[in-house]
């Protein structure tokens, strides 16, 4: 495979490159997608990138499995995915000098999703709503009992990548592929299990997309309310705006040591990260260099992966609609973000009547009722007020 990622001779870029690690890649999928249908460019090419694109069957139930919730459920949802996953969307390994680029390493297949975003699009023309769930959410996974959401999809890949092998296969690539399939279907059960509604369609970007994408897009306007910094993720960032591409906007969207409210501020970053990225797609030109158009459209087909019935220009022009300012970004009502399990992980303990409840008002609907044991509390939705003044479309955050 030709390695994925140029060096710059530019040290500043060098230095950008070095100072991110894994982490949320779904906002720019969402970018790149805004771009390719915002652009006349995309419609000379449509047969070509949705051709390109590897597509999962990770929405049909098997045999003997229980029926997803009614599809009737007042909207159309996509469920957005953010993987570390060290391969690239055909499921080939990222070579070792990508790997230290990224400032990670292999991990032996393993795969989290430290994103999950429901996309609710109402269809009696409310406003589109963008609801985070937090990685660490206690809830109960298929096949499992109740684990955090975000291991869903490693525990099934490597139960089903050990069966594969187990059979006698013995092509590592096609290993990944069906097992990332088998992985994405236990995380969008677990998804419906929760909040009660359809996924109509999935869209999930790995580790190499956020990086080729952030870079095409020339680095993404950030604001921060405080200077901060973490060892672990790489972050040190100075107080008000600032611009962030490559490994410095990973480390912006990963960081959650030294946030008044740990992975909550980090969701609120991931959340702000997005609007200010579709702002600047829309009002600063990018759409009309040809080499970006191109550099975007090579990052979505090495990095997105989709069901095979999501229109990818068809989702574009909705996501352009999206960025013309009417979506509602959000994050499911918690108890605690500072619960303990019962064999004594930190995890983020929630309501499933009050998830349910929240989710089914985005789209004007009541609720499905939550199953006994789903706890108390109303958990409000949390937020983060702003302490500087933003800048169009650039919101400053904790």
């Amino acid at each position: 495979m030709a390695d994925p990622v140029t060096p710059s001779d530019d040290p500043r870029r060098s230095r950008a490159r070095r100072a991110g690690r894994v982490t949320r890649r779904v906002a720019l999928g969402l970018v790149s997608l805004l771009a390719l249908g915002a652009s006349g460019y995309a419609y000379v090419t449509k047969d070509q990138l949705q051709s390109t694109i590897p597509t999962t069957d990770a929405l049909t139930p098997r045999a003997g499995e229980p029926a997803p919730p009614p599809a009737d459920d007042g909207a159309e949802d996509i469920l957005l995915v953010g993987s570390d996953a060290r391969t690239d969307a055909q499921g080939n390994a990222l070579p070792a000098r990508v790997l230290r680029q990224l400032r990670t390493e292999a991990n032996n297949g393993a795969v989290n999703t430290d994103t999950v975003i429901v996309l609710r699009v109402p269809k009696n023309g409310g406003k589109p709503s963008a609801v985070s769930i937090p990685r660490d959410t206690w809830t109960a996974i298929p096949g499992r009992g109740e684990a955090k959401i975000n291991s869903a999809y490693g525990v099934a890949k490597a139960h089903a990548a050990q069966a594969l092998r187990g059979q006698g296969e013995h092509d590592q690539a096609k290993i990944e592929r069906d097992s990332d399939t088998e992985g994405r279907r236990v995380l969008v059960q677990a998804v419906q299990d929760l909040t009660q509604v359809r996924i109509d369609h999935y869209a999930e970007i790995n580790l190499l997309g956020f990086y080729l994408l952030t870079e095409a897009l020339g680095g993404v306007k950030v604001c921060l309310n405080h200077a901060t910094e973490d060892k672990d993720s790489g972050a040190n960032f100075h107080r008000g705006e600032q611009t962030v591409s490559g490994g410095e906007a990973l480390s912006f969207v990963r960081q959650r040591k030294n946030l008044p409210r740990g992975d909550l501020d980090r969701i609120v970053r991931q959340q702000a990260f997005l609007s200010s990225a579709l702002h600047q797609l829309l009002s600063a030109g990018t759409l009309t260099s040809p080499g970006t158009l191109n550099d975007l459209m090579d990052a979505v087909h090495r990095s997105l992966t989709l069901d095979p019935g999501l229109d990818l220009l068809q989702f574009a022009q909705q996501a352009k609609g999206i960025a013309s300012g009417d979506l509602t970004f959000a994050t499911i009502p918690v108890v605690t973000a500072n619960g303990r399990s019962a064999d004594g992980q930190s995890i983020v303990q929630i309501d499933v009547k009050a998830v349910r409840d929240f989710v089914a008002g985005l789209a004007g609907r009541s609720a499905a009722p939550a199953p006994a044991g789903g706890g108390s509390g109303s958990g409000a939705a949390p937020g983060a007020a702003p302490l500087l003044r933003d800048s169009p479309g650039v919101p400053c955050v904790n």
